[in-house]
């Protein structure tokens, strides 16, 4: 079943008053008493004050599907009036305009609440590496909180806020879904623009977002995403974009020698959800790995790392008070690479990416444990740079090889605690994630991308029929059951495979015919027309419900002694 995301976040929006939903999240945010969570928290008269302005914008007839729902905001991520310190105090600026994808959020009517801790200039998947505090476990205060964005996802966690905004270079967007039981989508890059956030690989960053559940988080996602010309590395859903994961997809999981890095607990969580999900219909395919964690080294390993010099070296050369040691290290270490070894590395990265197209050819996502283990703090503070290494051991090729994941709770626990798996996909497969992420936690599918056309079928492409592949192919979505109004009469046609011809006679003359509609990308459709054999048309075809669709119809030549079956209501 596909459901409209914003839809049934509107509803959910609609429970509480946006004013209501503020004294709820200060009320909560005095119970947990996790003051690392937040860099800056607003005062709740100023945010109370924003929900009051929602409130007067809904009264004013404003159509705002978000109203109210409360952000947590990553602070390295610009908010129009607040300081961004990006976890180092020197650093702070105040900020004149708010990053794009926050923006896009507000002006559909959520609230945001502050800004959030983070690993000190998104470096690290820890939560730890900042002087404003070490970001605990939203379960357990004596683990990790996972990073960089840590307060994004521990504020959501604890039932404070009900967006978080984080940012993903190597897994930040993702390992802190994992340790809190969130989900966590990194669309593809560009997808979101990232103009007003703090860089840390420029090339290589994303906005992402935590929510408790997929729909919460594809709404937030949708309303995010889409070109801004201040951000160079912005793109928009390709016009051959695919629209919905197949009904039997294929799905691949690395070799058992690949899950070594796994802790035993993970790795017991891990095989448990890979059984779920073949038990809902998934085929699964084992596929070597080896060379997409081979390619994530290069992110910390290899030349693209100069990148984080370029973003904040300077700075970090004046030896601010306030920078964390691991990050400056790290940062300074950046500097070293010589303009001949970034060629080459973007060369060996080019080749990976053909690489991991091969590995993955034939399956529509590859299945991964989000991270490897959940550590303590005190661990992470004895071992700061292996630890932090090694959690992103199926996290860090990701951007690098430019491909998309949706990050879920697994289907079991890890001995009781969350454990977290991905769908990893292609540049601009997100769609395909999401579908796969609703299939395995056992929730209706959102739509995540906007546009596409709306086809109506009455015959060999229904769903159980013969040529339903052919949609499968392109990516359409399916979005109902329709009929048409009664000016239409159905015949079948002598071809092989045997197949409906609809023709419109006018008003009356007919009968309501039944049929499905789905949603395809336009270039779908551009090359379903272009293989469409004669005496096949598509025309515009009028529904009952009053709508007017792309419809399958046949020139009239073709139904002259063809049996005339319209008294059957359709074709199945």
């Amino acid at each position: 079943m596909i459901m409209n995301a914003v839809g049934n976040v509107a509803e959910l929006a609609g429970t509480l008053s946006p004013t209501d939903r503020v004294v709820r999240a200060f009320r909560r945010i005095a119970e947990v008493d996790r003051p690392e969570v937040w860099i800056l928290l607003r005062s709740e008269t100023d945010v109370l004050a924003d929900a009051r302005a929602v409130e007067d914008r809904l009264a004013a007839g404003d159509d705002l599907p978000l109203a109210g729902l409360l952000v947590a905001v990553k602070d390295n991520v610009d908010v129009a009036g607040l300081p961004t310190t990006a976890a180092c105090p020197e650093f702070a600026y105040p900020a004149t305009e708010t990053a794009s994808g926050v923006a896009r959020l507000v002006e559909q009517g959520a609230v945001v609440l502050g800004k959030t801790n983070l690993d000190q200039f998104a470096t690290g998947l820890v939560g730890t590496r900042s002087p404003y505090g070490a970001v605990r476990g939203s379960w357990d205060p004596e683990r990790v909180s996972g990073g960089s964005s840590s307060g994004s996802a521990v504020a959501v966690a604890l039932g404070i806020a009900d967006i978080g905004i984080g940012t993903d270079t190597a897994g930040s967007g993702r390992v802190p879904a994992a340790f809190a039981g969130l989900v966590g989508l990194k669309l593809s890059l560009g997808v979101i623009p990232t103009h007003g956030v703090v860089p840390a690989c420029v090339d290589y960053d994303c906005l992402t977002v935590f929510a408790t559940d997929l729909d919460c988080a594809v709404a937030a996602a949708r309303v995010m995403a889409g070109p801004d010309t201040r951000d160079p590395r912005s793109r928009r859903w390709p016009a051959d974009v695919r629209l919905a994961a197949p009904a039997a997809p294929v799905v691949a999981v690395p070799r058992a020698e690949d899950l070594e890095p796994l802790s035993p607990e993970y790795r017991a969580a891990f095989d448990a959800t890979v059984s779920a999900l073949e038990a809902t219909g998934v085929a699964t395919r084992t596929v070597d790995i080896s060379g997409l964690l081979d390619a994530a080294t290069l992110l910390y390993d290899g030349a693209v790392v100069a990148q984080r010099y370029a973003a904040v070296g300077q700075f970090l050369d004046s030896s601010p008070a306030g920078a964390d040691p691991t990050v400056a290290a790290i940062v300074a270490g950046a500097k070293a690479p010589a303009a001949h070894e970034l060629v080459t590395d973007l060369d060996a990265l080019r080749r990976a990416k053909v690489a991991a197209a091969a590995t993955l050819a034939g399956c529509d996502a590859l299945l991964l444990p989000t991270t490897t283990e959940h550590p303590t703090i005190a661990a992470v503070q004895a071992d700061p740079l292996g630890i932090n290494r090694r959690m992103g051991t199926y996290t860090n090729f990701c951007n690098l090889l430019d491909m998309a994941a949706v990050a879920v709770p697994g289907a079991a626990t890890a001995e009781g605690h969350p454990f977290g798996v991905m769908f990893v996909v292609p540049a601009f497969d997100d769609q395909v994630a999401v579908d796969l992420g609703a299939r395995l936690t056992g929730v209706p599918a959102p739509a995540l991308v906007d546009g596409g056309v709306e086809l109506a079928v009455f015959g060999a492409h229904l769903r159980g029929q013969p040529l339903h592949f052919q949609l499968e192919d392109i990516g359409a979505r399916f979005t109902g059951a329709v009929s048409t109004t009664d000016a239409y009469r159905l015949y079948a046609l002598d071809t092989v495979p045997p197949k409906p011809g609809l023709v419109r006679r006018g008003p009356g003359l007919g009968a309501p015919i039944r049929g499905e509609v789905f949603r395809v990308s336009a270039a779908g459709l551009g090359s379903f027309l272009g293989a469409l054999p004669a005496p096949m048309a598509l025309t515009s075809v009028e529904l009952s419900d009053g709508r007017s669709v792309v419809g399958f119809s046949c020139t009239h030549d073709a139904v002259d002694g063809a049996a005339d079956i319209t008294e059957r209501g359709g074709w199945v």
